[in-house]
């Protein structure tokens, strides 16, 4: 196979992705971890964690729900579903994480006694990848209360993502492949 293989659901034939549309798409990939990355490493994070910053987090949150429900659509519309569905966990899984990194800094900035460890940038996204992860190396840990309903939102967040998200990108898939297949 030249690219992205799977088989179609109504037909069980083979699907595949010509080269030039995979390696557009990572590039894209690519480019859009890098930019949400840099972004984050030149946001200023040296604000109180209050009120205003929890705005900001939730506001980002409802930003990924509609960047999520405009990539199930984008999905269900494109000419290679799969290779669309990946494109979308790339774009809207850094995001999410780097929303909980950027609010675990603003905390630890507020409030340094907030977490067992001092919590620089890197730190924060290291802790935030963790929580994701369920590894929960032990080095870094939430200590204040504040610091733990943020990590249990982060979790929560996490099992929607995983459970829902995903499954919600896949039957945008098995949707689009079948519309595909109708023409």
């Amino acid at each position: 196979m030249d690219g992205l293989g799977g088989t179609d659901p109504g037909t069980d034939l083979p699907v595949t992705v010509p080269r030039g549309p995979l390696l557009l798409g990572l590039v894209r990939i690519l480019l859009t971890v890098t930019g949400l990355v840099v972004l984050y490493y030149l946001l200023p994070l040296d604000r109180d964690f209050h009120g205003p910053s929890l705005l900001r987090l939730l506001a980002g949150l409802l930003g990924v729900g509609l960047l999520v429900a405009w990539q199930v659509r984008a999905i269900m519309r494109a000419r290679h579903p799969a290779l669309r569905a990946i494109e979308a966990v790339a774009l809207s899984l850094p995001l999410f994480l780097l929303l909980f990194a950027a609010a675990y800094v603003l905390l630890f900035g507020t409030d340094p006694g907030a977490f067992t460890e001092p919590l620089t940038r890197t730190d924060g996204l290291y802790f935030a990848v963790t929580v994701f992860a369920t590894v929960g190396f032990g080095d870094i840990s939430p200590v204040s209360e504040v610091a733990r309903v943020l990590t249990t939102l982060q979790m929560v967040g996490d099992l929607v993502l995983i459970g829902l998200v995903l499954r919600v990108f896949l039957i945008a898939v098995n949707h689009g492949r079948r519309r595909a297949a109708d023409r």
